[in-house]
């Protein structure tokens, strides 16, 4: 199993389109940033987020990685976050080894960047997936030879605001402090594309005809 440390989403999506004939194992540890050269912001940077080259907040929204490898359709992707659901973390890394064929991991991955007690992860990530920041799913293309949908959202509706938790976070609330306004306008955008992404993932993991086109 390799790992990409950077989270260089760029790197990992060119690596993973050389790697969709081959029986391989890939795990990402998303820190959101370029971790392993000081924290510059990337396309797996969240939308408001502040961090090098990005210091008035990112504007635009993160790349989906997990989508892309989707679109493959013979690829295993699994999203797990270890300290909120422990268990589905398992289940993702057996399903990805057994799997015929590559496979994607994207690990939720805190970062000294991100601007918290990292004693309080295990506390934090289960906020990310409560408020929708981050999903738990797993994709597997054989359910689709079974008729099946090949996608499964572990994660349950969101139940508190994005906000509640990006603002946990300095990377987030130092914006707050230097630009309320645009603080609060990409905050709300952002929690509009958690809406959108969770109402997709659920319309997908009930989509068993393959009508949702990736």
């Amino acid at each position: 199993m390799s790992a990409d440390r950077s989270v260089s989403q760029e790197s990992s999506a060119n690596g993973l389109h050389r790697a969709t004939g081959e029986n391989v194992n890939i795990c990402v540890l998303d820190t959101e940033v370029y971790s392993n050269t000081g924290g510059q912001a990337s396309k797996a940077t969240n939308r408001g987020a502040v961090a090098l080259f990005a210091a008035a907040g990112k504007r635009a929204g993160k790349k989906d990685l997990g989508l892309i490898a989707m679109s493959y359709k013979n690829v295993y992707v699994g999203r797990i976050a270890l300290g909120a659901n422990d268990a589905q973390a398992l289940k993702v890394l057996q399903e990805a080894e057994a799997h015929n064929g590559p496979s994607l991991i994207i690990c939720y991955c805190p970062c000294i960047n991100h601007g918290f007690d990292l004693n309080s992860q295990l506390q934090h990530q289960k906020m990310a997936v409560d408020s929708g920041y981050w999903t738990l799913l797993r994709y597997n293309p054989a359910l689709a030879a079974e008729g099946k949908a090949p996608l499964i959202l572990d994660s349950k509706k969101p139940t508190i605001p994005v906000a509640e938790y990006i603002y946990t976070e300095n990377r987030y609330k130092q914006l707050t402090r230097n630009n309320p306004e645009v603080a609060k306008k990409l905050a709300d955008d952002l929690q509009k594309e958690v809406d959108a992404r969770y109402a997709f993932y659920d319309a997908m993991s009930k989509d068993t005809e393959g009508l949702i086109s990736l």
